[in-house]
């Protein structure tokens, strides 16, 4: 079994996902007393949420590169970053990482590739939903995205930050989020499915909630790592 780094924190409430569903994915897939091979790297995400919106990347880039190299002394044989944000960073990254990162957007973009996917709303903080880092990544695979406007990105977002990366998970939130999806829907019938591209938005949603298929990148993060871990073991 290989050992799998996780740079976390951003927030811990979806690290905490991270870390249960990769041993949950272990005992289902080997049994007995098996469990991840886990070193996880954890950030103070405060900081890293400032930079961010003051639009200092290459500084919060800085953090990411740290706890990157700390996992790489520590031997890990591949990195999660457990966040679908920060992947904006990682081009700044990887030139200074000898270890394979994981990405979160293509182990989503080969899912619904496998899905027969063809058209998705991209939901996440403003950053995923607003620039290219991500999409660029979904078009690769000839996935088309759909965001919402302006003033449902904003809400969002603000739901995100001030709600569920402190653990605060609130039924009404949970109706907004779910008309913005069926509002979508109406104006666009071709969308064939929901990417739930920010790490704690699966604390909110599930697939019961909608009609339209959901893509929870935390847990399709995860199965890829668990592929990858487990290979040939």
């Amino acid at each position: 079994m290989k050992t799998i780094g996780l740079i976390g924190g951003m927030s811990w409430e979806s690290t905490l996902s991270y870390y249960k569903l990769l041993n949950e994915g272990v005992k289902a897939r080997l049994g007995g007393l098996h469990s991840a091979k886990v070193i996880l790297h954890s950030v103070d995400f405060a900081p890293i949420a400032r930079l961010q919106n003051e639009g200092k990347w290459e500084e919060a880039a800085v953090i990411i590169k740290e706890a990157a190299l700390s996992l790489e002394r520590a031997g890990v044989d591949f990195i999660l970053l457990c966040t679908n944000t920060m992947h904006k960073v990682l081009p700044l990254i990887t030139p200074h990482v000898k270890t394979p990162f994981l990405h979160i957007a293509e182990a989503t973009a080969k899912t619904l590739n496998t899905h027969g996917a063809h058209k998705a709303i991209l939901l996440g903080t403003k950053f995923t939903m607003q620039e290219s880092f991500y999409k660029e990544v979904l078009n690769a695979h000839h996935i088309d995205v759909v965001i919402p406007d302006l003033k449902s990105i904003e809400i969002i977002n603000q739901i995100i930050f001030q709600e569920l990366c402190i653990g605060k998970i609130e039924t009404a939130s949970k109706e907004i989020f779910l008309k913005i999806i069926d509002d979508l829907k109406s104006d666009d019938t071709s969308i064939d499915a929901v990417i739930l591209g920010c790490t704690e938005i699966g604390l909110l949603l599930d697939q019961q909630s909608s009609k339209i298929p959901l893509f929870d990148t935390t847990i399709l993060h995860v199965n890829a790592a668990l592929d990858r871990a487990l290979k040939n073991f």
